[in-house]
């Protein structure tokens, strides 16, 4: 009977021990984030902060992390789109913007299309990206940021305004966030 117990706990002891190998998402960014973070130098003063997250976004076993980041640009929010594969993370795509900028959306150019981008107008009342309506997500004060996901790729990006009025917004330039992107794929 005490072998039967012992074996039984030690079997339950095993079995916990390999489900707790697998990170969380959360804890997955974290520990991707902290391994960027050794890049900069202590005079850059980095950090970062996870604004907002999302699982099972596009299908089973993916996820996307809003998140904002003090660098050598000054502060930045992004987005990444991750998917776990074999049990195991994996940081796929990110795009990015600057708060004051006059360009206001960069797209992730592999599918799934991901729309992005800063809002410090408190005029703006909805974003579409083609026929995706945005979710808008509240950052600090009157700094927005929003995302869409399509199915299709070079789509038009509106700003649907408080008044009515409806503007179309131009994409953000690929040198803007080169240097981060070089960095991140370092660090994989």
């Amino acid at each position: 009977m005490k072998k039967v117990l012992l074996l039984t706990l030690l079997t339950l002891i095993s079995l916990l021990s390999a489900c707790s190998y697998n990170l969380t998402f959360e804890d997955f960014f974290h520990k991707k984030m902290k391994e960027i973070s050794k890049g900069y130098d202590k005079e850059v003063n980095y950090s970062y902060s996870l604004v907002h997250k999302e699982e099972d976004v596009v299908q089973p076993n993916d996820a996307i992390a809003v998140f904002t980041e003090n660098n050598t640009r000054g502060e930045q929010i992004f987005i990444a789109y991750f998917k776990q594969e074999d049990d195991q993370w994996e940081w796929k795509q990110t795009r990015g913007a600057e708060w004051d900028t006059p360009v206001k959306w960069s797209a992730m150019h592999q599918e799934q299309y991901i729309y992005s981008g800063a809002i410090s107008d408190s005029s703006i009342k909805a974003v579409f990206a083609g026929k995706e309506k945005a979710k808008i997500i509240e950052v600090e004060d009157d700094k927005r940021f929003w995302y869409a996901i399509s199915g299709e790729k070079d789509v038009e990006v509106k700003m649907v305004m408080k008044d009515g009025t409806q503007n179309v917004i131009d994409e953000i330039d690929d040198e803007m966030l080169k240097e981060w992107t070089e960095r991140l794929t370092k660090n994989k």
